[in-house]
């Protein structure tokens, strides 16, 4: 069997730099058998709108009189401890490799939870963070479950022509909705009558996934959900 040259080379990188376990540092994969059963699950209860811990299983406070554009929002698992980590090694220190292994995570999700969605976009960072990073780790993540799915994934449609501040730094949800009003725009009508499986690392409010679903669905978009990573409860 021939390998293709992206093999190749990640064969070559594996040798020299093992993967190590985020969690406990054990050579082999980025999230070793052992610390993948630790990961902190985020089970229902939980509110059916935005997907954070809701005893009651309805809509949370937050959620009521939300007037959201966005459909629902799910996410596998709570943004702590290995995922959090993680999510940082992916974020903030050019760990693009573990995208993969966290795609993989989504797509088990996807197994056995319904979240409605026939095309995947990622959501966009602004140009200018964007070449300061040098990627979107929404989009590496998109990339990896589309192939791991087999849905289609449209990144270069959804754009984000406002450059606010990002929103790990914006403690009030209302400053945190100020941040994002018309932050994004679509190119084109392309995603016009299709429903739409938002992605994205972490859901903290869920405004940056609602503003996106406003543009979304003023450029026709039928429905728009969100499935983050992790979230924030």
């Amino acid at each position: 069997m021939s390998l293709s040259l992206g093999q190749l080379q990640a064969i070559g990188v594996d040798f020299f730099f093992p993967r190590r376990c985020i969690g406990c540092g054990r050579t082999g994969d980025f999230l070793c058998a052992n610390c993948c059963q630790k990961l902190p699950w985020l089970l229902p209860p939980f509110c059916h709108k935005c997907g954070r811990s809701e005893s009651s299983g309805a809509l949370c406070p937050s959620c009521w009189g939300w007037q959201a554009k966005i459909d629902g929002i799910r996410s596998p698992f709570k943004f702590d401890g290995v995922i959090r980590q993680a999510i940082h090694g992916l974020k903030y220190h050019n760990l693009k490799a573990i995208s993969g292994r966290l795609a993989e995570l989504l797509a088990t999700y996807l197994q056995v939870n319904h979240v409605p969605g026939e095309v995947l976009v990622p959501v966009p960072l602004h140009p200018r963070r964007l070449r300061k990073r040098g990627y979107n780790q929404s989009g590496l993540l998109t990339q990896e479950l589309g192939r791991l799915t087999a849905l289609p994934v449209v990144d270069d449609c959804l754009f984000r022509s406002k450059d606010s501040p990002p929103q790990a730094r914006t403690a009030a949800v209302e400053n945190r909705r100020r941040n994002v009003t018309g932050a994004f725009v679509c190119r084109d009508q392309r995603l016009s009558g299709r429903h739409i499986l938002l992605v994205d690392d972490v859901c903290t409010s869920g405004v940056t996934l609602d503003a996106c679903a406003e543009a979304l669905k003023a450029a026709g978009a039928v429905s728009v959900w969100g499935l983050t990573l992790a979230r924030e409860t």
